[in-house]
């Protein structure tokens, strides 16, 4: 910061103290894009600063989702019962012929619904086939920028298909169809190392608000090769790591079926487990599995809303946190969950805590809670140390609730109350790295929604039509994929994740 930077100072405002469970009122001094000073009410402030009235607002750190899937946006309630399995058997057709302006859209709307529901940064593992390359990761980037929002991108790689990643699922189908999944092939290793090398040459992004990352997407699903390759990759250009790891059971089974040993343990092996890993979901691991993440400095990215959606299981996040693993909580993408609001992934992620346990010491405290979904998610995301918290020199991410809303009538707790009764309808502004992107509701970088609206349903439309054949195909192997993994997920696995064992 600089003598020149531009001041705001928000005025009569309640500050939010996560571990004293209270919100006082205080004014805000921002000077450029960073808190410069909390002050007493009415303190004095620069005659230069520009004044933000907050009166009747609780001010929060921005919720960072740890995890989500910007191409979803445009499959939300696609399915009802479906599993992670058969959520990857239909994304054959839910994600596939996309063009640069469907990613550009697909992401802008599930950033619109994320800060409007309070959330200021997100870890984005975006899908583009058959490669990543610089026109998508720009569409995803633009999203990004017109709405205002942080962002972590990380382009999903894998170099098997679904169909190849299970063992046994090809011989499950029937032979027509069987033979039809296996002429699909994904592209070679090097193919996607080059092509993730050329996007991290280019960059073309203001690194304090979008940054790229590494997401080969689940272990089965690549090669050792190229699960090292991103690993040297995001050594050589100091960028994240972030992957699907053991979120279904039915991976977890996999796992010492392909490599001896369980998932964790395998990329522990081949030297992928670091400080700049997230491990997503993370449902299926065991006492050892646990300890290896947390010696490795890794991170978690809770995802209990999903988890729930497609009934992969309950993390045992309480043991993560215990153990020393940095846990973040994430939405997911909508197409597996439906919906971007972080305030209701806190509450799943605090509610579960209790399923897993009648002892209540077990329990995550709201207090633990709200630091996942704030400092917790800006440390997987690499922001740790500028984001997440409302304290001195840390970046201006602010969301503004109105304390005249039901959910605050009346006000207890706010701790509690943001984790336990916080639906996102109370979020009034949004500021983030300084600027108002939502004021009193209102979008304030030009976005038209209802321009917004007929370009969706113009895209729904068209996508529809051209993946009808994958959704026929895809539909019509499901039973086959359902049916063959559930008897995968009988089989003995020394890990208790789930109330109801298949």
């Amino acid at each position: 910061m600089s003598g020149t930077d531009p001041l705001k100072v928000i005025r009569g405002g309640r500050v939010l103290d996560i571990a004293k469970h209270q919100a006082d009122l205080a004014d805000v001094l921002i000077r450029g894009n960073r808190i410069a000073e909390i002050m007493a009410p009415g303190a004095a402030a620069p005659e230069q600063a520009e004044p933000i009235d907050a009166s009747e607002r609780l001010l929060m750190p921005g919720l960072i989702n740890a995890h989500t899937h910007s191409h979803g946006g445009l499959a939300k309630g696609s399915g009802d019962r479906w599993t992670l399995e058969l959520l990857l058997n239909a994304s054959s057709w839910l994600s596939a012929e996309r063009t640069a302006e469907h990613m550009y859209l697909s992401s802008l709307v599930g950033a619109l619904e994320m800060v409007r529901k309070g959330c200021t940064a997100c870890y984005d593992l975006y899908l583009e086939l058959p490669l990543p390359s610089a026109e998508g990761v720009g569409a995803v980037g633009q999203a990004y920028r017109d709405v205002g929002m942080r962002a972590v991108m990380a382009p999903m790689t894998a170099d098997y298909t679904f169909y190849q990643a299970i063992p046994g699922l090809l011989d499950a189908l029937p032979e027509a169809q069987r033979r039809r999944m296996e002429a699909i092939r994904m592209q070679p290793g090097e193919a996607i190392i080059a092509a993730c090398r050329s996007l991290l040459d280019q960059a073309p992004f203001d690194g304090s608000l979008l940054r790229l990352a590494l997401a080969p997407t689940i272990p089965l699903h690549c090669s050792d090769d190229l699960i090292v390759a991103n690993c040297d990759l995001a050594r050589e250009y100091d960028v994240g790591l972030h992957m699907h790891l053991a979120e279904s059971r039915v991976q977890a089974v996999s796992g010492p079926v392909r490599y001896g040993k369980s998932l964790t343990a395998h990329l522990d092996d081949l030297g992928f487990l670091g400080p700049n890993f997230t491990a997503a979901h993370a449902v299926w691991l065991d006492t050892d599995d646990i300890r290896r993440l947390a010696d490795r400095g890794a991170s978690v990215a809770h995802n209990a809303g999903s988890n729930l959606r497609l009934g992969s299981g309950i993390a045992a996040v309480y043991d993560m946190v215990q153990a020393g693993v940095n846990v973040g909580i994430g939405t997911d993408g909508a197409n597996c969950s439906d919906n971007q609001n972080m305030f209701e992934a806190m509450r799943f992620a605090s509610f579960v805590s209790r399923v897993r346990s009648q002892d209540y010491e077990r329990w995550l405290q709201a207090e633990q809670v709200l630091r996942m979904a704030t400092e917790g998610s800006a440390k997987a995301l690499g922001f740790g140390d500028d984001i997440g918290r409302l304290a001195l020199g840390y970046k201006a991410d602010i969301v503004f609730l109105d304390l005249n809303h039901v959910n605050y009538l009346p006000l207890n707790d706010p701790t509690h109350q943001l984790v336990h009764t916080e639906d996102g309808s109370a979020v009034d502004s949004v500021m983030i790295d300084g600027r108002m992107v939502l004021s009193h509701g209102k979008f304030q970088l030009g976005i038209d929604l209802t321009s917004l609206r007929g370009r969706l349903n113009t895209a729904r439309e068209t996508l529809a039509e051209r993946t009808r054949g994958a959704r026929q195909l895809a539909e019509a192997i499901e039973p086959h994929v359902g049916r063959f993994c559930i008897g995968l997920a009988r089989q003995p696995y020394p890990v208790q994740a789930a109330l109801d064992q298949v």
